[in-house]
């Protein structure tokens, strides 16, 4: 754990709790339910999972937690919470304690090295679903206790607004995270007014709303989301290492369904030992012993295998020996993907189908705003609404929403 994460601390002042957190400074935490769901060892876990996955090898700073992630997102959603109050917006204290229960819980089905790994560990499902199946079991624990939070994270709470504090083109998780990254990649292109954004929060016909007034800091969010995912999260060398990563755990996945014994924790094993799998609680257990230090340590450990495209591939990743990367706006033909894997496999004496582990091509996309997931809505001085594309003097309505495509295509720096 770095310094800086080593400076949050807790401790009781009253009947509350006081995180310190690099970025917002103290952050309130409540007695109750909200505190144990913090304390209980399925949310510790997020202090040993990188909020930006891979990151930290092109920006060593980046090694910053889900932990923080989740609390910084708690705090912002507290904040609006209040301010939203402040203009008169009904919302009970039974309902603010949802909503913040939402928002702890939302990012805590992200398994190890967050988003490098989606829907790999447990194939095919996401960690939204799995975030939704740890809220199930909080429920049960706590008797009922979060059946308003399941409903608000779902969107099927009666009161949207509630929703969209947070999942929307607009919420406390995407404030957070662009404001934090930013902080701890020193990638300054991507820092934003979160204080006044929030500040111009309000309700309309029970959406959530930015007032006009507001308009030039949700433009600024925009260009700084746009350009984050570029330059860090969509990075070459950080989409390199994460499918150097990926092809790791496929092909460990591929020896162990085999019936090789390869080290690893118990929680590993399992997930390497199946391909198909039900949320229950069991699953839900096994999933909660995983994170970073696990997949490092097997990594360190694999990298002496007798398999040759395991171990090559592991020692790669350790030695940070990365995929070279070509970017480019149209697709790569199969003629020079096929070329590139009979050179791995002549340089690397490696069969075809090994040498496909180390070529990799696919697609990279960006999008700064998606009407079709739900529309930023600015509150105009006439008291009416208006879809932010509509109303930006910035921003032409096509451009803004335009899906930005790159095609990349990955292979062992020797073969450059």
């Amino acid at each position: 754990m770095s310094s800086i994460q080593n400076h949050c601390f807790m401790s009781i002042i009253r009947n509350r709790k006081i995180l310190n957190d690099p970025v917002y400074g103290f952050i309130n935490i409540p007695d109750g339910l909200l505190y144990e769901i913090i304390h209980h060892p399925y949310f510790q876990r997020l202090r040993r999972i990188r909020q930006l996955g891979m990151s930290y090898l092109v920006y060593p700073g980046a090694t910053h937690t889900r932990f923080l992630h989740t609390l910084g997102s708690f705090h912002l959603t507290n904040t609006a919470l209040s301010i939203l109050k402040e203009k008169g917006v009904s919302v009970s204290d039974q309902e603010s304690e949802a909503v913040l229960a939402a928002i702890l819980l939302h990012d805590i089905g992200h398994g190890p090295f967050s988003h490098a790994l989606e829907d790999l560990i447990v194939p095919n499902i996401r960690h939204e679903e799995l975030s939704l199946a740890y809220m199930q079991f909080f429920n049960r624990k706590y008797n009922g206790a979060l059946d308003k939070a399941i409903d608000i994270f779902s969107g099927g709470y009666k009161h949207k607004f509630l929703h969209a504090l947070v999942s929307s083109q607009l919420d406390a998780d995407r404030l957070d995270y662009l404001k934090r990254d930013s902080f701890f990649t020193g990638v300054s292109e991507g820092v934003i007014s979160t204080d006044r954004i929030i500040k111009m929060l309000n309700v309309v016909d029970d959406e959530l709303v930015v007032d006009i007034k507001g308009i030039y800091s949700v433009e600024k969010f925009l260009i700084a989301r746009r350009l984050m995912y570029w330059q860090v999260y969509l990075h070459k060398t950080v989409v390199s290492s994460e499918m150097l990563l990926r092809n790791i755990i496929i092909r460990a996945r591929e020896l162990t369904m085999k019936g090789k014994k390869l080290w690893g924790p118990p929680a590993l094993i399992f997930f390497l030992s199946n391909t198909q799998f039900i949320l229950d609680d069991k699953m839900l257990e096994h999933f909660a012993m995983l994170d970073d230090d696990d997949m490092t340590a097997s990594l360190k450990i694999w990298q002496y295998d007798e398999d040759p495209v395991l171990t090559r591939l592991c020692a790669m990743y350790i030695q940070r020996n990365l995929f070279k990367i070509r970017l480019q706006s149209e697709p790569f033909t199969t003629e020079e993907i096929a070329r590139l894997k009979q050179r791995v496999s002549e340089t690397f004496n490696l069969a075809p189908e090994e040498a496909a582990y180390f070529v990799v091509s696919d697609m990279l996309t960006n999008n700064a705003y998606k009407p079709d997931s739900g529309i930023i809505k600015v509150l105009n001085k006439d008291g009416s609404t208006s879809d932010l594309a509509d109303v930006s003097d910035m921003f032409d309505h096509e451009i803004l929403s335009q899906t930005v495509k790159k095609y990349f295509l990955c292979f062992p720096r020797e073969l450059a």
